[in-house]
């Protein structure tokens, strides 16, 4: 019993962590957080895509991780007697749920930012996908105009 609270603990503390780690909530200059046109002039769009997809999914996998910890809080609450135990065990829970669902909406905002992205980044003229230079963009980053590396031809994504 207690190394189960020990385990279920662990997982309450790395998910704490990681919702910390950002504040509670998306930073506008977190590098994690790379915004388009940052993303673009930096690394290029393919690798900052990549780079999108592989953060959503560790939410992903974080909501998982998170909901195997909600159960196992459950699990313990049923075989505690005392209400001190049951207080912690809800507290552990309520945490473990909280972070879920923090982490559930991080990977839906990042994964359709991204596909939003990726929507548009094919060439009109030459339907070449991803290969594009940076015009210029707004002051949020989420506005740009790119032009295609291989025809050069310019057009606007909007995320």
């Amino acid at each position: 019993m207690a190394l189960r609270r020990a385990h279920i603990a662990h997982i309450a503390h790395a998910a704490y962590v990681a919702h910390d780690s950002h504040g509670g909530h998306a930073t506008e200059g977190s590098k994690a957080n790379m915004r388009l046109a940052e993303g673009i002039r930096r690394v290029g769009f393919r690798k900052w895509y990549e780079r999108q997809l592989l953060q959503s999914h560790g939410h992903l996998v974080l909501t998982f991780l998170c909901l195997v910890a909600v159960f196992g809080a459950l699990e313990a609450m049923r075989g505690t007697l005392g209400w001190a135990e049951r207080v912690e065990e809800l507290a552990t829970l309520v945490l473990c749920a909280g972070a879920g669902l923090w982490a559930l909406r991080r990977y839906l905002l990042l994964l359709n930012h991204a596909e939003l992205a990726a929507s548009q980044a094919e060439c009109p003229q030459c339907k070449t996908y991803g290969r594009l230079e940076l015009v210029q963009s707004d002051d949020s980053g989420e506005r740009v105009t790119v032009r295609c590396r291989g025809c050069g031809h310019g057009w606007r994504i909007e995320v």
